[in-house]
């Protein structure tokens, strides 16, 4: 059985290395209004942190008593954040009941309005592709598009 083992003479990966993905990568956690779709907050980090570790980083920036909806990434929240929903994940090599099926179909019918939000801010390509300028501006350039998308519903 081969033995793994790392050389003292490879170099660091920089943080935004993500191992799963084998790319240097980018994620933004955005809150969304439910009602007005208006992005009211986003965080950006390098792309090796999980989800539900940059949202316990930043939870003091929910306001209070606000519910939320998340997807399958976030399990466990609800030991944090009490006021959550989340869909229900089947056992590794089981499948949900019918039941557990029709909670999960209810939660993602209004969960489908904040994956819209992030469909219509991929129009801007510069979120869409490969993000080719600095990282360290990446959350400003998110923050300046997420302002435009909301002067744009605003106007309507």
């Amino acid at each position: 059985m081969p033995q793994k083992f790392r050389s003292k003479g490879l170099k660091k990966q920089k943080k935004s290395y993500s191992g799963k993905k084998k790319v240097h990568t980018f994620k933004v956690q955005a809150i969304i209004h439910y009602k007005t779709q208006q992005i009211l907050s986003l965080r950006g980090c390098h792309g090796a942190i999980h989800d539900f570790k940059l949202f316990k980083r930043h939870l003091n920036q929910i306001p209070m008593g606000a519910f939320i909806l998340v997807d399958k990434g976030y399990q466990g929240i609800d030991t944090v954040y009490s006021n959550s929903l989340l869909p229900l994940k089947a056992k590794k090599r089981g499948n949900l009941h019918s039941e557990l099926k029709k909670y999960n179909r209810e939660i993602n019918k209004r969960r489908i309005g904040i994956e819209h939000v992030f469909g219509r801010l991929k129009t801007f390509k510069i979120l869409a592709g490969r993000y080719r300028n600095r990282g360290k501006r990446l959350g400003l350039r998110f923050n300046l598009i997420a302002g435009i998308y909301n002067r744009e519903l605003s106007k309507k």
